[in-house]
């Protein structure tokens, strides 16, 4: 919270799309803690981490918060769209969390806020300053400005410097090493080249035996690779909104509500364009949503009178309409006339035999349907589909055969027995990307590469690139410009410090997590 204000002259880093997001706005002074102090107890409790409760409205209002600081980021409103994308509701939740964790961390290690520290965290925010002087008489018309006492936010300054305090606490614990430091060094100017055994499928196929047995084991473990789709055939009923309550019309006044409503539809350039110039528009999209309205009503009803029965064409000539017919199809491949209608098919799959189901509204019209005949998704018999088994159980035996002859090459290196045959790379150097010429990528194999030496030059597992796996071992190692490593090795550390550090808060909160209840109460957050 309060690291907002403290870095008001200085970007402030959360995590966000890719990462990180920075923030340097003064408005989130406020946004941060948001308007007033009422509302801070809830009923529902959103989250329980150990005895700790945090109600409902908390977790809206922070939310609400971070929703303000990503708007401000993005310079408009968030989208639903762009909230799923990011993960607010998930990011609010995981942060409320972890400062509730950090807040029992910091009473187990006996961590204090004194009155003079919230004194000084205050007096050094900008925003409370003139000439660069903490001034109260401007610190009280702020917080009066924004409906919120001193006491109130004295006490989420105390909070905000009790968590930052004790993070750093765990922080000043991490250090970077000299070998670390080495490494990364090495990284950096070193060139190397390998030696490798490569084992895929394609170059084992001849040795793959199946017998019937190995077949049936596959098949029966692979049973939803081979199941057929369910199929099913409706007999349906489509109602046009426009022919069935062809007899609506629409009054000024209501045309003019819809125009109330629906203002959004109605923007030029210069912006809302005034009802009396869009009147015939705004009566024609009236008119059309009362006739949609009413055909559904009306299928709805007709619906109801004939779900005892089931009787789809009582249905149709109470509408005065026929009854339709499908051929058999998919939920993936329907029927011509249900092209792109999603919720019309997973209406329709999900009904049971004898039942009517509708009305389902869309684009083309109204539906009432019911299944006229259904064939259920079966596994068909081995002899039926042979072929495809066989192949797919074929590549399967080839990878494990590929697999098995690259660890016993790897097995055999390890006991220094020598192995004709090995291919080598050409040199390299470091790349995150994982990029090994004759190889392929792989960040994995790349690390473990590096970290090889002369004394110590095999790996001591395969990797997996692609289909096929890799044993490999150090040929050569070319350690250019080492004399450059002392004067370089304290500018390393500094750069390896944060992320070593941030790596070190994860796992430190992960292990608070593990040993603490966390209770979410789903509904009230992520679902709401």
């Amino acid at each position: 919270m309060l690291g907002i204000m403290r870095k008001y002259k200085q970007s402030i880093i959360i995590k966000g799309v890719f990462g990180i997001i920075v923030l340097s706005f003064i408005g989130t002074i406020f946004l941060v803690w948001g308007k007033g102090e009422k509302g801070l107890s809830g009923k529902e409790f959103a989250v329980r981490v150990g005895k700790t409760m945090i109600s409902f409205d908390e977790y809206q209002r922070y939310l609400n918060r971070l929703r303000n600081i990503y708007s401000q980021l993005f310079g408009k409103t968030l989208t639903p769209e762009m909230e799923q994308q990011i993960g607010l509701k998930k990011r609010a939740l995981e942060n409320l969390i972890d400062n509730a964790l950090v807040r029992i961390a910091a009473k187990e290690m006996g961590i204090e806020i004194t009155k003079d520290e919230v004194e000084k965290e205050i007096a050094s925010v900008p925003a409370f300053q003139k000439n660069g002087v903490f001034n109260y008489q401007l610190y009280q018309q702020m917080l009066r400005q924004e409906r919120m006492t001193p006491s109130y936010f004295e006490e989420n300054v105390k909070d905000d410097l009790l968590i930052r305090k004790t993070k750093q606490k765990v922080l000043e614990k991490v250090k970077v090493s000299d070998d670390e430091a080495l490494s990364t060094f090495r990284k950096q100017n070193d060139r190397i080249n390998l030696q490798y055994y490569s084992f895929c499928p394609s170059n084992v196929k001849g040795e793959v035996k199946l017998t019937e047995q190995d077949l049936e084991n596959f098949l029966q473990m692979h049973q939803e690779q081979f199941r057929t789709e369910e199929h099913i055939s409706l007999s349906y009923v489509v109602i046009d909104p426009e022919k069935i309550a062809a007899g609506q019309k629409v009054s000024d006044e209501e045309a003019q509500t819809f125009y109330q409503k629906n203002i959004d539809r109605f923007q030029g350039k210069d912006g809302f364009i005034p009802f009396m110039e869009v009147k015939e528009r705004a009566k024609a999209a009236a008119l059309k949503e009362k006739r949609a309205r009413a055909a559904y009503e009306m299928a709805a009803d007709t619906v109801n009178k004939c779900l005892k029965a089931a009787d789809i064409n009582l249905a149709a000539s109470t509408l005065g309409l026929q009854v339709n017919e499908t051929p058999m199809f998919t939920q993936r491949a329907p029927a011509h006339q249900f092209a792109g209608e999603t919720e019309l098919l997973k209406r329709a799959f999900a009904l049971k035999e004898g039942e009517l189901g509708g009305p389902v509204e869309t684009s083309k019209g109204i539906y009432i349907f019911k299944i006229k005949e259904r064939q259920p998704a079966v596994v068909p018999p081995l002899v039926k589909i042979r072929g495809r088994v066989e192949a797919l159980a074929s590549e399967e035996r080839a990878r494990e055969i590929a697999q098995k002859k690259a660890e016993e090459a790897l097995a055999k290196l390890v006991k220094g027995i020598s192995m004709p045959n090995m291919q080598r790379t050409d040199q390299f150097s470091y790349s995150a990307g994982g990029e090994v010429p004759g190889i392929g990528s792989s960040p994995e194999l790349m690390e473990a590469a590096f970290g090889l030496s002369k004394t110590s030059p095999l790996a001591r597992t395969i990797f997996k690139i692609g289909d096929c796996w890799y044993a490999i071992r150090l040929l050569d190692r070319i350690e250019l410009n080492k004399e450059e490593f002392p004067k370089q090795k304290e500018r390393i550390k500094q750069e390896l410090l944060p992320g070593k550090q941030q790596e070190a808060l994860k796992a430190w909160l992960k292990e608070l997590k593990g040993k603490t209840k966390v209770e979410i109460n789903q509904s009230l957050t992520l679902n709401d």
